[in-house]
């Protein structure tokens, strides 16, 4: 399938995105896997990104992954921390949708999180849809919904995701995937889980898309699909979020963070799963960031620096 290129064709509509910038004011460090991490730079990634979106003066608004702030900021700088990742956004000429990663909740309660980042919430939870046109919606899941962290030790939802840690993962320390098979590693305690009354709520934005002839972009922190993913950073029951999509014509489109080196596949039924790369690990210089065209036949990712183009045809 060669790339159709849009000559003289305008998309509907575009928007910009980036993803994990976690930014904190500590030296330069490396992950789990020895993956060099340059805390302080990512902002500046994030400054060069808004640069960019303002001058193409065609984007309709901006979507963050999530994870803003890294978990190794010091806890007394979280929430300056934040509110200064999140000013460089306001700088953007246009509305930003924020979700939530793990790094967020290390950092800040859902309560403090949420308003500071303007995410519409519902008892606490941060998943939403919206529609920059008519024909086509967003759909922010919340994939810490079931969590171990960001609620209350006594949550009936951290409860329930250590109830689901402690029958999947025999290990002492619930991030380490150590004995764990195949897609079992994603049962680590840096992801979570879609709750019941989520499933419920995507099932019916769904089909209430589906109703208005809308065409669908699921956005969630966590990918969703082993393909494009390491099952490690694979939202918990990702399968049962696949089922209910799945079962709709209308989504075209799965879009995450996390993984921070990126990914991409096209699933059984069609559907492109794209996790974009990380701001974190750009070395000085180097950037990761994008902006989406979106066309009545395809989605396409247009990269700067490390993250890369993906042009996503639509089955006809």
């Amino acid at each position: 399938m060669g790339l159709i290129t849009a000559q003289g064709k305008q998309p509907l509509f575009s928007f910009g995105v980036v993803s994990d910038v976690q930014y904190a004011d500590i030296p330069d460090g490396r992950s789990f896997l020895g993956v060099p991490r340059y805390y302080r730079h990512s902002i500046l990634v994030l400054e060069r990104a808004v640069q960019r979106w303002n001058s193409l003066q065609h984007l309709s608004f901006a979507v963050n992954f999530g994870d803003i702030v890294d978990g190794f900021c010091p806890k007394d700088q979280s929430l300056d921390s934040v509110k200064k990742v999140a000013s460089k956004f306001e700088e953007f000429n246009g509305s930003v949708y924020h979700m939530i990663g793990n790094h967020c909740l290390y950092n800040l309660s859902r309560e403090t999180l949420l308003p500071l980042l303007k995410i519409p919430s519902n008892d606490g939870c941060a998943y939403y849809d919206f529609s920059p046109i008519p024909g086509y919606r967003l759909v922010v899941l919340d994939g810490y919904d079931i969590s171990a962290i960001g609620w209350p030790e006594d949550h009936p939802k951290s409860m329930e995701a250590m109830r689901i840690l402690k029958e999947k993962n025999p290990n002492s320390d619930k991030n380490s995937p150590v004995g764990l098979e195949d897609l079992e590693r994603r049962f680590l305690m840096f992801n979570g889980g879609v709750g019941k009354e989520q499933l419920k709520w995507l099932d019916h934005a769904l089909q209430n898309a589906t109703d208005k002839k809308q065409k669908v972009i699921i956005c969630c922190h966590l990918p969703l699909d082993p393909g494009a993913s390491s099952s490690e950073a694979l939202l918990w029951n990702y399968n049962e979020v696949m089922d209910i999509i799945h079962k709709y014509k209308c989504v075209k489109a799965c879009f995450g963070g996390h993984e921070h080196k990126g990914g991409y596949s096209i699933d059984s039924h069609g559907v492109h799963h794209r996790v974009l790369e990380a701001a974190l690990e750009c070395p000085p210089y180097s950037d990761a960031f994008g902006y989406i065209d979106v066309y009545d036949d395809r989605i396409s990712l247009v990269g700067t620096g490390r993250m890369k183009s993906t042009d996503m045809v639509f089955d006809s």
